[in-house]
This record gives C-alpha cells, structure tokens and sequence, in this order.
C-alpha cells in the first residue's frame, strides 16, 4: 500500500485520487509526468511484495500483460519497484495502465439491474474479443468477472487484471479452506484446484451473461467455499422465459461444466455471440423462433 502522505512513484508517477481498494491493493488515478498524460496505477498490498516469489513472477505477469495490445483491453505502460519512505524497508511494487474513464460493470449492474439483451451481447462481444486477443497469445486471465470488466460511457469495454490475479494465486496463500480466485465467477475446473485453460475464461463470461440477464449472480452462499462447490456441482436456476431462445443457449453452453463442451476459447466464444446477435442459434436444443 502507498504511505500516507506519499504522491509519486518512481520519480514519475504522481499520484491523485484513490479510484479503488481491493484483495489485492489499491488503484490510483495519477500522471505521468514524462509523458504528460493520465494514467492508472494499482500498487500491490505488501503481503505480496514481501514474498519475492511473488516479485518474480509478477514482474514476468507484467512484462506478458504489457505484450498484449488490443483495444478491449486496458494498456499496460510499466511496472515498477520502489522502497517505502517510513523506514519499514517495505517493497512497494506498482504496475501503470492506460487510465479508463468508465465504471466496473458491477457497479453498472448494480445501478441498472438486468441489462437488455442487445446489451449484453455489445459487452459479452467486446470481453470476448479482448480475450481472444490474450488466449492467441497464450494466456489465460483466470479471473475474469464483473470488477475487471471497464465500461466507457459511450458503451466500450476494457478488460483489466491481466496476470495480476494470476501471480497472486501462484503464491502459497495458506489459510484453511481458502478458495483462491472470486467464487462467483470461478470455472468448475478451477474450483478442483485443476488447470485453468481459455475455456474457463469461457465459463467465466457465462456467469457476466447469467448476471447481466438477470440482475443477480448464478451462484451465491454463505461463505467462498460454499460458493465455489455450487460451480461444480449445481446448475443455475433457468434464465427468464421472457428472454430469447438464443441468448439463453448461449449462456447455457458456456456454463457446461465439462469445459470440452464448451466454446473453447475467446474467438470461438466471439463468432457465438455473432450468431446470436445475427438470429441464429449456437445450440442444437434450441428453436431459433426467440
């Protein structure tokens, strides 16, 4: 976490406004002053950066989410490592994003309640091609939910966290019964302590569908491993009637539990929802009438 009282970074970075605090740190609004322009900087809390396992691979998460370049996901301009100024010797690990003037799609959600279908599509499209992007590269964000999702005002979507998460969940996080990742938002496979593969990205974009359909999670309960255990042994309560044929096997196909039944990847996930989009069906059980 930055000190109190600490404004720049790196000799670089000036620090603002808070935007968010989270698991995993906090977010900042600031300049770079090089370079005159604004940006975003999410500094690691200091569980993290003092385990240097941790440092090494978030810097290689860092150097891979720089990498990628694509306009549905946020830009990653550096990272960096600094000491604290408070004579704790404290690392402070820092990594700077394009600085998207939007709204986490949760907090979109949580203002509108359920989304229309056209909506949903527009948002579930543009995730989808960010993260076809990122699975041609070869990675998996692993953590893709609602909070990582930024929507512009004029309805554009950036997706955020790449790697972050991921370094994060590479850490020996030990606390009994701890269920690494967001439980709402977790693939089967991943809540069995199994591999993460572009189909969990998939399964994860089922469950923003679900959500956005219908104004409320597909899985919830009293504590992450209750949650975690619905996603692999529940189904979802079924999507509203009033919702097209279409649309409702679209979301169904990306919440197989089976991640070999569903779209495999990003761009499969994509060319899906440009099916819907255009009136057809993507699954065989399903009338193209609604």
């Amino acid at each position: 976490m930055v000190e109190p009282g600490r404004t720049c970074l790196g000799g670089r970075y000036e620090l603002g406004g808070l935007i968010a605090a989270g698991g995993m740190g906090q977010v900042w609004r600031g300049t770079d002053t090089l370079l005159g322009r604004p940006v975003a900087v999410k500094v690691l809390r200091s569980e993290y950066t003092g385990d240097p396992t941790f440092l090494a691979r978030f810097r290689a998460e860092a150097q891979n989410a720089a990498a990628l370049s694509h306009e549905n996901i946020a830009c990653v301009y550096d990272y960096g490592e600094t000491t604290a100024e408070d004579g704790s010797g404290e690392t402070l690990a820092y990594l700077v994003m394009e600085l998207v003037e939007g709204q986490p799609l949760n907090d979109l959600l949580r203002g509108s309640g359920r989304l229309d279908t056209a909506t949903t599509l527009r948002i579930l499209g543009q995730a989808a091609a960010g993260l076809a992007e990122a699975h041609r590269a070869g990675m998996v964000h692993r953590d893709v939910k609602p909070g990582n999702l930024l929507v512009t005002p004029e309805g554009n979507v950036k997706i955020t966290d790449f790697g972050i998460a991921w370094s994060a969940r590479s850490v020996a996080l030990t606390k009994t019964g701890q269920v690494l990742g967001t439980p709402q938002y977790l693939s089967p496979e991943q809540a069995e302590g199994r591999h993460a593969t572009p189909a969990s990205d998939v399964y994860a974009l089922g469950l923003i569908g679900y959500e956005c359909l219908t104004g409320h999670a597909a899985f919830d309960g009293e504590n992450p491993v209750t949650i975690a255990l619905k996603q692999v042994r529940e189904e979802p309560a079924p999507l509203p009637d009033d919702l097209p044929a279409r649309i409702r096997g679209l979301v169904r196909r990306s919440l197989e539990k089976d991640p070999d039944r569903r779209m495999p990847d990003g761009a499969a996930f994509l060319a899906a929802v440009g099916a819907v989009a255009a009136g057809r069906s993507i699954d065989p059980d399903e009338t193209t009438s609604g």
